[in-house]
């Protein structure tokens, strides 16, 4: 029988209630195929029978519009099935990235409805941190108006301590059992919010956590359950099946394989995926379920556990003898008919009404208009593929970089974005669902522009060399600060419009990135540069570490939600710019040599933001430099240089690229441009300036590097792209930091107005006999003379 909970825990279970958070669900399939187990063996004793219903949700972010009726509705349908023996709750992350109903009235219409629903616990996901620890405790969990379901986090504790900062878990009774749920949040919160609002806790390891408090809910001591459920805010990275799920994330595999058995249910969060997986109980041969719901209580899981009484050495037992699992969609019902079933939705009806008509007041006021669509990456039609680079996220960047240009803000060349800071779209035609203002199409509404970033960050400019800047870039590919791979191991940032880069997605860790243009200009290593970027991203948010190493960082006194929403009064009507800034490039030399056949693979040129368009051609150019000496043992003007090389079909946003160098090159650059989208690829090819002998018998520019250009050698601590040593000499460098420019083998052109030198005078024997035979001695000796004047 359950045990009555001991006065400290009690009281432990007291404060938890003052907890706040809401649900998070997802699109999936329309349900989740029910799975059915083979059932577990029974204790020797085998006695009565208890069914549970749990329900859970998970990452509803403040999902208060039209469809939250429905959500509520979903779920009294399912309690309703099972009334005495249901358990809601949560995986985190209720509020925080909310919808403007929500946000503009800090997220307390998101706790009304979770409370009027019964929510009996929550984990506490990343998101309910993101006005720091102390809003969390002093507000949301124990404030005025605090979430009457308990908030727990058995993995967040007292800076440098193993002591809790929150509680660790609840007990709930269901069906005559007590029901023990354990709440633990992602290990990388540290790096998704930020850090001086968690300054005073720490976040340990969840699995560990789960396991430790699972043992003391089942020591025979003080509080004891007689089943327990795990609340992950953490969770897989692909929702394919168990084996690639666990094989893709290491973390996702130590909560299958290594939270305890005593755990009956795992419930998972953070990853916006919705699964229902058969999980093997560690040292035996049974299974337990481990399920997500998606995001926005767009779902609700459920898993239904069938629990038999037992005994063995005198003490009772109770063990899930079957269990079945599935993912529900939210229901389609009438909002009317919802509301006279079940009281508890017509409670949320009000709630969200009286959200609503508050929202609408404040968020109606048009404040700028779109031509298009701009929005996220799409993937699988839903928004929010933060692995690919979108429109959205490049506008964001732009308007962060000209919002915070002026000196007296920071002086910002650069704007950076993280792609989970985009938390909506904006749509040409009016979306219903975020609101029913009325307004035309084209115009975006102050609710609308709000929901896009509405962290309310504060705008932050900071200074990182070229170096660390390519390390920005490479820190795209994830690592924590412990160098494991997170949840989402690609994050795609956003940038503005002066950046472009190309990558190869197989390189090994470090050494992605291959070239780095800014203003068109490579990447100087040593060079500063002015970065503006969200509060968040500057003190190394989102594992992007090296931002923390940021020098001269500047509070530019700005909040995300008003510098954007000035910078669209300003620059309306905005357009999406389907140009990408990085470009997927294998195969390509590092550097080429007159007449050189080339080959390499070109993909990703599509972006998948709403309204992109499908690239069709890539046309190849030669751009050379400005001045130079040519191949050849004249000055060649630019013009007189072949500057379109081939187009080659795209299919499926990817090509082949296959030329022959020209045979006269003069510096410069090869480029790639795609139709129709426009975007332009700048190739890290080091190109030479240079071919034929000079007077030495060596190659000026092409081949061994000249002894007498000083400064000509690359520093031994900048690697060439392709990690190739240079097979030509002077040339230019795609990622900077050598001392040669595109025209350093030539010298300078004397004062005189005289030809420069060329590096051809050896031929000098042999032109003067061709003169002879043509033109006689008096030729002979002009051109002798003339060549003469060409090596003043």
């Amino acid at each position: 029988m359950p045990k009555a909970a001991s006065p400290a825990k009690a009281s432990m279970v007291a404060a938890l209630s003052i907890g706040l958070l809401a649900f998070p669900f997802a699109a999936l399939p329309s349900a989740a195929a029910a799975t059915e187990p083979e059932p577990r063996s029974p204790s020797p004793a085998a006695g009565g029978t208890h069914e549970l219903n749990l329900l859970g949700i998970n990452d509803f972010h403040g999902r208060i519009d039209a469809n939250t009726v429905k959500f509520a509705g979903t779920v009294e349908q399912l309690r309703a099935e099972n009334p005495e023996g249901t358990v809601f709750t949560s995986a985190g992350d209720n509020i925080g990235a909310s919808l403007f109903a929500s946000a503009a009235q800090d997220d307390q219409p998101t706790i009304d409805v979770l409370d009027a629903l019964g929510l009996a616990t929550s984990a506490v996901g990343n998101h309910e941190f993101d006005q720091g620890y102390e809003d969390l405790a002093g507000d949301v969990i124990s404030g005025p108006d605090p979430a009457d379901f308990a908030y727990l986090g058995a993995n967040v504790y007292e800076k440098g301590t193993r002591t809790p900062a929150l509680d660790e878990y609840e007990l709930a009774e269901a069906d005559g059992l007590t029901v023990g749920i354990i709440g633990v949040v992602t290990e990388d919160t540290r790096t998704l919010v930020s850090p001086g609002g968690i300054s005073g806790i720490d976040f340990g390891d969840p699995v560990e956590a789960v396991n430790r408090v699972a043992a003391e809910l089942s020591d025979g001591e003080g509080d004891e359950a007689d089943i327990i459920v795990a609340s992950y805010h953490e969770g897989a990275s692909t929702s394919a099946d168990l084996g690639t799920a666990t094989a893709a994330s290491p973390v996702f595999e130590r909560i299958v394989n290594e939270t305890s058995p005593e755990v009956d249910a795992i419930f998972n969060g953070h990853t916006h995926l919705g699964y229902a997986f058969d999980a093997p109980i560690p040292g035996s041969d049974e299974t337990r379920p481990v399920v997500q719901t998606g995001q926005y209580g767009e779902n609700v899981g459920r898993i239904q556990l069938t629990v038999t009484e037992g005994e063995e050495g005198g003490e009772p037992t109770f063990d899930v003898t079957d269990y079945s699992m599935d993912i529900v969609k939210r229901s389609t019902a009438d909002d009317a008919a919802l509301t006279e079933a079940y009281p508890r939705v017509a409670e949320v009806k009000k709630i969200v009404d009286t959200a609503l008509a508050e929202a609408k007041a404040v968020g109606a006021q048009p404040v700028g208009s779109v031509t298009a669509d701009i929005t996220t990456a799409f993937a699988d039609g839903k928004r929010d593929d933060r692995a690919s680079e979108s429109t959205l996220g490049n506008l964001v960047a732009d308007s962060l970089a000209d919002t915070l240009s002026p000196e007296e803000l920071g002086g910002a060349e650069i704007g950076v974005v993280n792609p989970g800071g985009l938390r909506s779209e904006l749509y040409y035609v009016d979306d219903p669902a975020l609101d029913d203002d009325g307004r035309r199409d084209g115009e975006v509404s102050y609710g609308e522009a709000n929901a896009v970033l509405p962290f309310v960050n504060n705008l932050w400019t900071t200074t990182l060399t070229g170096a660390q800047f390519k390390t920005l870039l490479e820190q795209q590919w994830q690592l924590t600060a412990d160098g494991e791979v997170p949840s989402r191991p690609y994050l795609q940032l956003g940038l503005s419009d002066n950046v472009s880069y190309t990558y190869d997605a197989d390189a090994g860790q470090g050494s992605h990135i291959t070239g780095v243009w800014i203003d068109g200009q490579q990447l100087d290593p040593e060079r500063e540069y002015r970065i503006g970027t969200f509060s968040f991203l500057a003190q190394g948010g989102d594992n992007f570490h090296v931002f923390a190493d940021g020098a001269n960082t500047r509070d530019s006194g700005l909040v995300d939600r008003d510098a954007w929403i000035s910078y669209l009064e300003k620059n309306s009507p905005l357009a999406p710019s389907f140009e990408r800034r990085a470009a997927a490039v294998s195969g390509v030399p590092a550097a080429v040599e007159p007449g050189q056949d080339v080959s390499f693979q070109v993909s990703k040129l599509d972006l998948t933001s709403l309204g992109a368009p499908e690239n069709k051609t890539l046309t190849l150019r030669y751009e050379p430099a400005d001045s130079g000496a040519s191949a050849f043992s004249r000055a060649v003007p630019a013009a007189a240089l072949p500057a379109e090389l081939g187009t080659f079909d795209v299919t499926d946003g990817g090509a082949t690229v296959s030329f022959t160098v020209p045979s006269e090159l003069r510096g410069g650059a090869f480029t790639l441009t795609a139709a129709p989208s426009g975007t332009l690829v700048r190739l890290p090819i080091e190109v030479p300036t240079a071919g034929l002998p000079d007077e030495d018998g060596g190659q000026a520019g092409s081949g061994g590097q000249p002894t007498d250009q000083p400064g000509a050698e690359e520093p031994a601590d900048q690697p060439q792209p392709g990690g190739g040593e240079p097979t030509s000499a002077p040339t230019t460098s795609p990622l900077g930091g050598g001392t040669a420019g595109p025209d350093a083998s030539a010298p300078p052109a004397p004062a005189d107005g005289s030809l420069p030198f060329t590096g051809a005078s050896g031929l000098l024997p042999l032109g003067i006999g061709a003169l002879v035979l043509i033109g006689g001695g008096t030729a002979a000796v002009l051109a002798v003379r003339r060549r003469k004047q060409a090596g003043r």
